[in-house]
């Protein structure tokens, strides 16, 4: 039979089990360390100590280290200048050094030196499921954190202008009205996106542009001083196909592109593009609507030579132009 136990014996829990929330704690205690001093109120229209108490206009970060730092086109508005907040306190001068209202981006210069900065990770691609950190200022409540995972890559979220902003990240991080502009940012601390929109009414739903378009932005805006996209000069609609026309001209697409006017002194006036024309193709890209031909010019820099392909009236025919950036 089994030795009984003596009474001085314990049954005890065994080797002690690790908290399973160690790891996460961990990751997301590190991310904020890294990327936290980056972080930083943004105010406009009058001192920062005044409109703090209104919770500011939004957040921002420090993505290079001569002070550059990214926030939403939304957050500054038409403002030349700014206020920057840092979590240690300081309020230093910013310039707005541009502005992109087409993905709801902006560019300042904080005016100071020595400043912490966050690592713009426009190489390093989220996955879907991966955790995130958002930081930001919440209706002025300075550093908040909130976590969450990626939820999903690629979406199209509607910027003002009406241009679809593509790529976008849809995260789980808690937003609210103030955390426009703040980073998004993995474990490591490097910033994946720039949180832009929430869904209003919706819990566990928001969005951030990803940090390759926030780092071609901030390219074009540092090396040309502003963000160069192709024009074509004409105004135009989404137009359904007649499906008779698709069969007889051996058509790929249902959908095109009609070009209701041009401008006078426009590229697409200057190739004799004639309302009532189709676009189906640019650069024997297929084009589909409205939507495909902006991503398609915003594929290439003004100058660019473009092949576009047109039905008119009963014909295909390639036509070419030299697309332009639009004036002003």
């Amino acid at each position: 039979m089994p030795a009984r136990m003596q009474d001085s014996e314990a049954i005890g829990p065994g080797p002690a089990m690790a908290d399973p929330l160690d790891a996460y704690s961990a990751a997301v205690v590190g991310a904020v360390e890294r990327a936290g001093p980056a972080v930083v109120s943004v105010y406009v229209g009058g001192a920062a100590e005044a409109e703090q108490a209104r919770g500011g206009a939004g957040s921002g970060v420090v993505v290079t280290p001569d002070g550059y730092l990214l926030t939403n086109e939304h957050v500054v508005g038409n403002v030349a200048q700014a206020r920057v907040r840092f979590v240690d306190g300081r309020t230093v001068a910013a310039v707005v050094a541009g502005r992109d209202a087409a993905t709801d981006l902006a560019v300042l210069r904080a005016q100071a030196g020595a400043l912490p900065y966050a690592e713009l990770s426009a190489t390093q691609r989220l996955r879907t499921g991966q955790l995130v950190v958002a930081l930001g200022n919440p209706y002025g409540y300075e550093s908040t954190v909130s976590a969450g995972v990626v939820s999903a890559l690629g979406r199209s979220l509607r910027s003002r202008q009406g241009r679809l902003i593509d790529g976008v990240v849809q995260h789980t991080a808690s937003l609210n009205p103030g955390n426009s502009g703040g980073p998004l940012v993995d474990a490591q601390g490097r910033v994946g996106g720039i949180n832009t929109a929430i869904i209003a009414m919706a819990q566990g739903i928001g969005f951030a542009v990803p940090a390759s378009t926030a780092q071609w932005v901030l390219t074009e805006i540092l090396t040309q001083g502003r963000v160069r996209r192709a024009w074509l000069g004409v105004a135009a609609r989404d137009r359904p196909l007649d499906l008779r026309l698709v069969r007889a001209l051996g058509l790929d697409c249902t959908r095109a592109v009609e070009v209701l006017s041009r401008e006078s002194q426009g590229p697409a006036a200057a190739a004799d593009l004639q309302p009532g024309d189709l676009i189906i193709g640019v650069n024997d890209q297929p084009v589909d609507g409205i939507d495909a031909l902006h991503r398609a010019l915003a594929r290439v820099p003004p100058g660019t030579e473009l092949a576009l392909a047109l039905v008119r009236r009963t014909q295909r025919l390639t036509v070419g132009l030299t697309a332009r950036e639009p004036p002003g």
